[in-house]
């Protein structure tokens, strides 16, 4: 058996891969940059080398580093876990040349599924159905173009040795088919060193459902069931569920055989997930084979009580798969929702940062490596965590994992947690009615955050006036004259019918609202937002941890102050409430355009002299493998480029200065 395992990854996955080595008796090394020398997942290792600076280019990218870490710690595997490099050929070819178990599929299996034409071309020999496009991929962007038009619109640009949907664009219209090309070539290259594309023929409304597949050395390829995974933005799944909702049985049973067939047909060994689209008349397709482990594999672990993760030990030490197909089985139903820091109501732009508190239901099974005081880092993937919910059935599990969200509290980091609990509160979604347009074609329904700020403005006042009070003896309350709130924050210098306990301002970025005291228990109060037609909430209070929390009508909150402000999260919903009174804004704000976040310049569209009108996109920001473009905040011309292509920048850091006309 493997006795020295190098885990050549990071964060989450990299704990994960950890907890199962722990459980078999396996010594493991992890590997992390200079940005993640302090970070968590490393605990428990025999070792831990630093492989390298921040950039994953120079360190988890990097084949000689992670093979000399192998090395010179005495490894006998390596295991990628998923991203980076755990779908290049060189990397696995190298790792066995230098004399260690590579754990996933060998390395010609990985060049022919990665090279996205060629994989196409090996299933429609075995019989799996493919969609129309081009067999031949390309890197210039004339030729995509032509790809395109022979093809057809609508058409899916797709990055031939990319994976997880990273750098696909739907075009829809010939004249943005060339800035689009573009755009998915330079997204290529940077996530994959590659930025050759393909041209698919768009199907429209599917659904996208793939299957777990296993093979070893001694012939022996078995499937594991299947995973819809149609709730997707931008082409990057957010849940997953097992087994897949409404899918006819015998659609079912052709999926899983034309997956175990194309795997017997190219010999493959060890995990792989094989991807297809499902068409509204149940027709489908092939998409795509993940020669890897997937990042929704726990899903398939709970309904079948198999580790994916000692499956994948045990093959690439050249045992059988443990078990046979017909021993099985599958029970129960699982999802799984992707924590991302990341702000739905900007467009879904990542928010790296430092996450103050971290707080996580106890009743779901949570992947992640994020903890207290811990940065979230630009130069990486967005996803900081994964929350999986097992049920006897998929009511149920939807249940649970609501509840879950709603109990998950990252204070001092945006995610898209509230996103997620709306999006499960969907009907559509509820009775199983969605494709991987779904959410994009009902994304202002998922995005309403509106009631949020109210909601936290009745807890910080019932914080304030309950839960930092003094509780007067005897009474059922506290007195409406004895507070400990900041100095001209809370208003008692008068009785008020309409507040009697009296009010509290407030502020939310640059709106001031009220709030009226109705009604003060020990661990409750009534509060009023706004003037008499305003919000009524019923908020409990409770301190647990240095962290307060409770419910706002029903609904969990938790809350932490910090200088100048209150963070709170209700129902996975981040509000930062403002408790200073300085109203300051910068009056050159709107002409200088600043980076949005910490990253790397990808563009620069414009130069000094050109004059812009608002909203023109002035550079784009590339950070946690998406591009973010920054855009003119008025008319104007521009007075000075401060970047060039290629440089880091900060958040909020100036790239272009405008004059404004």
């Amino acid at each position: 058996m493997i006795a020295r395992l190098l885990i050549a990854n990071r964060g989450e996955i990299a704990g994960r891969i950890a907890r199962t080595c722990r459980r078999m008796g396996i010594e493991y090394v992890t590997v992390h940059s200079e940005a993640d020398a302090g970070a968590s997942y490393r605990e428990g290792a025999v070792s831990s080398v630093c492989v390298g600076p921040t950039a994953a280019s120079e360190s988890y990218l990097s084949i000689e580093r992670l093979l000399d870490a192998a090395r010179n710690t005495g490894c006998d595997a390596v295991h990628p876990g998923y991203g980076f490099l755990s779908e290049n050929a060189a990397f696995a070819a190298a790792v066995v040349d230098a004399g260690m178990v590579f754990v996933g599929p060998d390395a010609q299996t990985i060049a022919a599924m990665g090279d996205k034409g060629r994989a196409k071309a090996l299933m429609s020999e075995a019989g799996v159905p493919v969609i129309p496009g081009s067999t031949e991929a390309s890197d210039d962007p004339s030729r995509v173009v032509k790809m395109a038009k022979s093809v057809g619109l609508p058409a899916l640009l797709k990055p031939a040795a990319g994976g997880g949907g990273k750098g696909m664009q739907v075009v829809t219209a010939w004249d943005g088919l060339s800035a689009a090309a573009e755009s998915a070539i330079r997204l290529a290259r940077s996530s994959f060193a590659d930025g050759r594309l393909l041209v698919e023929r768009l199907v429209q409304d599917p659904r996208h459902i793939e299957v777990q597949i296993f093979g070893d050395s001694h012939g022996n390829v078995v499937h594991v069931f299947e995973r819809e995974c149609s709730l997707q933005r931008r082409h990057q799944k957010i849940v997953e569920e097992a087994p897949a909702a409404n899918l006819d049985q015998r659609i079912r049973e052709q999926l899983l055989s034309a997956a175990v067939r194309g795997a017997r047909a190219i010999g493959y060994r060890n995990a792989g997930t094989f991807e297809f689209i499902v068409g509204v008349d149940g027709s489908f397709y092939f998409l795509e084979v993940n020669t890897r482990l997937q990042v929704e594999h726990p899903v398939t672990e709970e309904i079948t009580g198999i580790d994916l993760v000692e499956w994948q030990l045990r093959v690439a030490d050249g045992e059988p798969i443990p078990l046979k197909q017909h021993e099985i089985v599958a029970s129960g139903h699982a999802v799984e929702c992707r924590v991302y820091a990341e702000d739905p109501s900007k467009n879904f732009q990542p928010t790296p940062g430092r996450v103050r508190r971290v707080i996580w239901p106890a009743h779901l099974r949570i992947e992640t490596a994020l903890r207290d005081g811990e940065d979230v880092s630009p130069h990486y993937d967005p996803m900081v965590a994964k929350l999986i919910a097992r049920a006897p059935d998929r009511r149920q599990a939807m249940q649970a994992m609501r509840s879950g969200l709603q109990h998950t509290g990252l204070l001092g980091l945006t995610t898209n947690v509230g996103f997620l609990d709306r999006l499960l509160a969907d009907r559509g979604v509820v009775e199983g009615q969605v494709s991987t347009r779904y959410i994009d074609a009902n994304l202002d329904r998922f995005l309403d955050d509106s009631g949020y700020g109210s909601k936290a403005i009745a807890c910080v006042a019932a914080l304030w006036s309950v839960g930092r009070a003094r509780t007067v003896t005897g009474t059922a309350g506290c007195s409406p004259w004895e507070s400990t709130t900041p100095t001209g924050i809370l208003d008692r210098a008068r009785l008020d019918p309409g507040a009697p306990f009296g009010r509290i301002a407030l502020r939310q970025g640059e709106h001031w609202a009220s709030a009226r005291l109705l009604a003060i228990g020990r661990a409750s109060a009534r509060i009023a937002v706004g003037e008499e037609d305003g919000l009524i909430c019923d908020v409990t209070i409770e301190a647990r941890d240095g962290v307060w929390g409770g419910t706002v009508d029903a609904m969990p909150w938790s809350a932490l102050e910090v200088p100048g402000a209150v963070e709170l999260v209700i129902a996975g919903q981040r509000v930062r409430l403002e408790t200073n009174l300085d109203e300051s804004v910068p009056s050159d704000g709107e002409r200088v355009a600043t980076a949005p976040m910490a990253g790397s310049v990808a563009l620069i569209n414009v130069g000094p002299g050109d004059r812009v009108e608002r909203g023109a996109v002035l550079a784009v920001v590339e950070a946690m493998k998406m591009e973010n473009p920054v855009v003119a905040q008025c008319d104007g011309i521009v007075e000075q480029v401060m970047v060039d292509v290629g440089d880091s920048v900060s958040g909020g850091q100036a790239l272009v200065l405008l004059e404004v006309r």
